[in-house]
């Protein structure tokens, strides 16, 4: 009987620190899920940060578009069939109206500043 109660008394430390180094390793697993958890919030909290990276993302948006449309324009005033027709009509047409702006400005600006005022009070409406 002896023998018995000294395999159970070397058993008894082995399990224990088994069961240390367990709740150990389970301590710092929880550990790194509550980091993670904090970071998430906290970028999740970081309004400036998620307005500048909207922000961003416009911008990557609008570049896009801006290159796109800038190709079709080059495209239009290049090709033969029919859209560098347009495209040389349009010229024109600014070219035209540049000259007789500056002939005769008082009528262009008149209109500038009809605009610039029908824009001012859209603009106003809509922060009231």
């Amino acid at each position: 009987m002896s023998e018995m109660d000294s395999t159970a008394g070397r058993q008894a430390p082995v399990q224990e620190a088994s069961e240390t180094e367990q709740l150990r390793g389970d301590i710092a697993e929880t550990r790194e899920e509550l980091g993670d958890t904090v970071e998430a919030l906290s970028q999740k909290a970081d309004v400036k940060a998620q307005a500048r990276g909207a922000v961003d993302e416009q911008k990557a948006k609008l570049r896009a578009k801006r290159d796109e449309l800038k190709e079709k324009v080059s495209g239009a005033g290049g090709s033969s069939e029919g859209g560098g027709d347009a495209g040389q009509r349009a010229r024109a047409l600014v070219d035209q109206v540049s000259q007789r702006a500056s002939r005769q400005p008082l009528p262009y600006l008149g209109g500038a500043l009809a605009a610039g005022l029908v824009v001012g009070l859209v603009l106003r409406g809509r922060n009231e």
